[in-house]
């Protein structure tokens, strides 16, 4: 029953995909999920596993592949005219999945303790690299670099004499590992680190800011301690007062300063700040600041859909306690959690409130086998 050839390779995100080729697409996840539930019920049922993992990655994939032809998405029409095959396609690759997740707990022994787990959901987020970086630029949190034309190299001069639409436009014709080495050439030559006081760190949707630290970075100015939390504290404040101009509301859900949230002081290898924005189902290329007004090129990679911060867990079986919703759950508690079924010793002060909320006493025979979507 298993698949023979060349594996299949599905495209997360394609740009300017066809119907036909995203309804092929489609058609390749439910045919990976159904070889792929065959092959894991046939290894299930060759040996006594004291631990399992089955992922089945493709529920991320059709969320990110198909999202556009929701309902709610910029290619339902396209969905509809086709006679709806795609309309309700990220609903169907989970109901292929439900299926083999069905087939394998009735193949499982009654002993064996089941989670089933998805770390993350989907929503509606563009693409917000140009925002973060217009915004340390114009701000002038991050000062550009000011040399004479004769100190320039060729590639900085041949940025100048374009606007960043037409950059991003002859971009796409370029080869990514070459598009990749012009990026990390204008990071470094096209900023003056000596004035600069932060500086945006190239991401897709997550915005990060560092902080130019003395100490940690090669051309620091800004000292530890006061002066490093005044400058995160006056960031924050003005990340807080972008307005998304399509909508006329905040344009930051929130801002997560990463020393607060791990307890220590700045991080070495981290950025100091995390930004994260308003989901929208357009593309938010201009944001207003009572002093500027923020513009971003549409970029090539412009995917639609971006991973919320939650997910889920449900668990069954003769270790788990029968006590509905427990709330919210942290993702470093499964490790603990799984290492006590398996009868192996592990740090109770991790996850012990977590494990005696939902946890009987583990017997040394019982097995947990994990499925994750």
């Amino acid at each position: 029953h298993g698949h023979v050839g060349s594996p299949i390779h599905i495209e997360v995100f394609r740009p300017n995909s066809s119907f036909s080729e995203d309804l092929a697409a489609y058609r390749l996840m439910l045919k990976r999920i159904e070889e792929k539930g065959a092959l894991c019920r046939r290894f299930l049922a060759q040996d006594r596993c004291d631990l399992a993992v089955i992922t089945f990655v493709e529920a991320h994939t059709a969320a990110h592949r198909l999202w556009d032809y929701r309902p709610e998405g910029i290619r339902h029409t396209d969905a509809t005219s086709e006679g709806s095959k795609l309309s309700t396609a990220i609903r169907g690759v989970y109901e292929a999945i439900d299926r083999e997740l069905g087939l394998l707990l009735k193949q499982l022994p009654d002993e064996s303790n089941i989670f089933i787990i998805s770390l993350f959901g989907m929503k509606d987020l563009y693409p917000t690299t140009g925002l973060i970086e217009a915004f340390c630029r114009q701000l002038e949190y991050q000062v550009p670099a000011h040399g004479s034309l004769n100190s320039l190299n060729p590639l900085t001069l041949l940025r100048r004499a374009f606007g960043p639409d037409v950059r991003a436009r002859m971009s796409r014709f370029l080869p990514r590992r070459l598009q990749m080495r012009l990026e990390t050439d204008r990071f470094r030559t096209e900023t003056n680190w000596a004035k600069t006081k932060a500086f945006s760190i190239p991401a897709l949707n997550t915005s990060f800011v560092r902080v130019n630290l003395r100490g940690r970075e090669p051309q620091g100015i800004i000292e530890p301690g006061p002066e490093y939390e005044r400058l995160l504290s006056q960031i924050e404040a003005d990340l807080r007062q972008l307005v998304d101009v399509r909508s006329g509301k905040a344009a930051v859900e929130r801002v997560i300063r990463t020393a607060e949230v791990f307890r220590c002081g700045p991080p070495s290898v981290l950025p100091d700040l995390s930004v994260e924005w308003k989901s929208t189902p357009y593309f938010m290329d201009r944001v207003r600041h009572p002093k500027v007004e923020l513009v971003q090129a549409r970029p090539q990679y412009n995917r639609s859909s971006y991973h919320t911060f939650s997910g889920f867990v449900a668990a069954a079986g003769p270790s788990i306690r029968a006590g509905g919703d427990l709330g919210e759950v942290s993702p470093l508690d499964f490790a603990p959690a799984f290492l006590s079924l398996m009868g192996e010793p592990f740090p109770q002060r991790f996850a012990e409130r977590f494990m005696n909320r939902f946890m009987h006493h583990p017997s040394l025979n019982s097995r947990a086998t994990t499925m994750a979507e």
